[in-house]
């Protein structure tokens, strides 16, 4: 009979061994931007152009590119991070499918446990960008805007690249959680959607010189 007890001692140096060559390979790419986004999206959709397009202008402007690693828009950022000249980074995670690393990733790390991947994602980002994407990217984007949310990691920006794919979330949480009190408006402002990708970069540049302000002054998180 299973028991999911009979390995939980085996388990705790396994995941320990997930952070720490987490940490010791991902240490070099700060400073960089994790970007979320569907695995699903065919190289043919427009969306696929759009984060080639977002990734590049992150990488030019000297911001290390981290995915998940695999398919879709996953695989279109790597691209558009390797063609910019910049450091394509891809976190892949063991699943029965869409688990493959793309072709475009030249720094890779593949987990056992998505707990591990998800502090690796926002360890070493100084901002997080989310595209159109499914379950898995909608967690991953309210895991970043939690931990914003709690206090739980420096104040780096949430922005959600586009409008008429991620505007019905924004109007649902401003007409249900808001309205019954769940969030706050102050919370609602973590959250920032954009179609311009220069205006996506400046937000992130303009939040990472404030931390390094801060961290001239010793007082970063």
């Amino acid at each position: 009979m299973y028991d999911p007890r009979s390995k939980d001692t085996w388990m705790v140096f396994k995941i320990m061994g997930e952070f720490v060559e987490g940490f010791e390979t991902l240490r070099p790419v700060w400073p960089a931007v994790t970007i979320f986004g569907g695995a699903r999206v065919r190289r043919e959709h427009r969306y696929y152009e759009d984060a080639r397009r977002v990734a590049a202008a992150l990488a030019k402007a000297g911001f290390s590119i981290i995915t998940g690693g695999g398919p879709g828009l996953m695989e279109a950022c790597n691209l558009g991070a390797v063609e910019a000249g910049g450091q394509s980074i891809g976190l892949n995670i063991k699943l029965p499918f869409e688990q493959r690393i793309n072709e475009h990733v030249e720094t890779s790390l593949v987990f056992d446990y998505f707990f591990v991947r998800k502090v690796m994602f926002v360890k070493y980002a100084c901002g997080f960008v989310g595209l159109p994407g499914g379950f898995g990217t909608l967690d991953e984007i309210f895991e970043a805007i939690t931990l914003k949310q709690t206090g739980k990691m420096p104040d780096f920006p949430v922005v959600l690249y586009g409008r008429s794919f991620w505007e019905g979330l924004l109007e649902w949480l401003a007409r249900e959680p808001l309205e019954h009190g769940m969030i706050s408006e102050e919370d609602l402002g973590l959250i920032h959607i954009t179609d311009s990708e220069d205006e996506l970069v400046e937000r992130v540049r303009a939040h990472y010189s404030a931390y390094q302000r801060k961290a001239a002054r010793g007082d970063a998180a």
